[in-house]
């Protein structure tokens, strides 16, 4: 029995001997393993050597065994394409949409840019040769609701126009505001309605400071916002829309100055009297007795209508009176130079070139600009 324990112990101590003489060859093997890591790890670069040590954290810790990081894709290079080339723009190719549209209704403005209109012969016309090529100019706009063929069919369109004055100076620093609906022109500073005239920089200068340009181009410019639109008043809001641009020149006499017809508004309800009376040619009592009789006038408002009318004559005389002395007036102060100036100064209409992509207006085009500017002297 003594025997057989003892034998025991013995093979007990012969096995943890081995399993020493195991552990360290395993640890030598290790330790050798990681040296051959390490100068494999110095020769990679740096980049491949964080990718390797990121490989092996995430493998550590879905519980894997560390692996080798696998070879990196070689960049393919991109297959050479075409260039695109685009057509450069010209010099002065937006000048007739930096132009301010005056008298065109707000929620009309899209369907005048709804076209590219074609306006070349504007532009042209600064180039050398051209009508306005040298020459200080200031540019106003407008639009004209004509029915014009587009694509086989007659259609109501907003047609751009440009008109250029060819002037030394500013042609006017004022606005006229009149329509039917209202009772009496008015004529007030163009800064009241948010306008003015402002130098029209070129596309290749538009880099450069303003101060540095010696700018013969000035263009209308209309400040007001359209989305303030709506915080004003509505009678404000119309009176953009019956804006004219206003000249007065003092050389030549006005037509109202010389007009014998009056434009009549008699407010009253349901339905207010709108009338034109001659007075060269009409007589008060006719008149009004015709207007009762068309149903115009109630025979009650007769005789409140004819003072009305009288006092409205009266009021038109005085101011074709006051015209005619304050131009006479400055006739006579005006110098040499201003009245040079007045005599030389030109205006000339544009109107867009026909192209494929926008209707045809060579039928509408015509020489009448507005009451106030009368007829230009070139049409394009």
């Amino acid at each position: 029995m003594a025997k057989r324990k003892l034998a025991q112990r013995k093979a007990a101590a012969t096995k943890r001997a081995q399993d020493k003489d195991k552990d360290k060859t395993n640890v030598s093997e290790n330790h050798q393993e990681e040296e051959e890591d390490k100068h494999e790890d110095g020769n990679k670069s740096r980049e491949e050597q964080v990718d390797d040590k990121k490989q092996q954290e995430k493998n550590k810790e879905e519980g894997e065994q560390p692996s080798k990081a696998p070879k990196r894709a070689r960049k393919r290079s991109k297959p050479d394409t075409e260039p695109e080339f685009f057509e450069d723009k010209r010099n002065l190719e937006d000048l007739w949409k930096e132009v301010f549209p005056v008298g065109t209704e707000w929620d009309q403005l899209h369907l005048v840019y709804q076209y590219n209109w074609n306006f070349t012969n504007l532009e042209n016309a600064f180039e050398e040769g051209g009508e306005l090529y040298g020459k200080k100019v200031y540019l106003f706009g407008c639009t004209e609701p004509q029915m014009v063929p587009f694509k086989d069919e007659m259609k109501i369109t907003h047609v751009p126009v440009v008109v250029a004055v060819v002037s030394p100076f500013p042609p006017s620093d004022k606005i006229g505001i009149n329509s039917v609906q209202r009772e009496a022109e008015e004529i007030v500073p163009m800064k009241i309605m948010k306008m003015d005239w402002v130098p029209y920089i070129p596309l290749e200068n538009r880099g450069s400071m303003v101060e540095r340009l010696k700018s013969e181009i000035f263009i209308l410019r209309c400040t007001q916002r359209r989305s303030a639109l709506r915080h004003l008043k509505e009678d404000r809001v119309k009176k953009f829309e019956y804006c004219l641009p206003y000249f007065y020149n003092p050389l030549h006499e006005d037509e109202l100055e010389q007009s014998t017809i009056v434009q009549i508004l008699f407010p009253i309800e349901p339905k207010p009297v709108f009338c034109e009376f001659d007075w060269e040619f009409d007589e008060v009592e006719e008149f009004t007795d015709k207007l009762i009789e068309e149903e115009e006038l109630p025979a009650d408002q007769k005789e409140e209508f004819k003072i009305f009318l009288k006092e409205k004559v009266r009021e038109a005389k005085k101011a074709n009176r006051e015209a005619r002395e304050a131009r006479k007036k400055a006739k006579e102060e005006m110098s040499a130079e201003k009245k040079a100036a007045f005599e030389n100064m030109r205006f000339y209409k544009f109107y867009p070139v026909a192209s494929p992509d926008t209707p045809d207006v060579s039928g509408v085009k015509a020489p009448f600009i507005n009451r106030y500017y009368g007829k230009a002297h070139q049409v394009f």
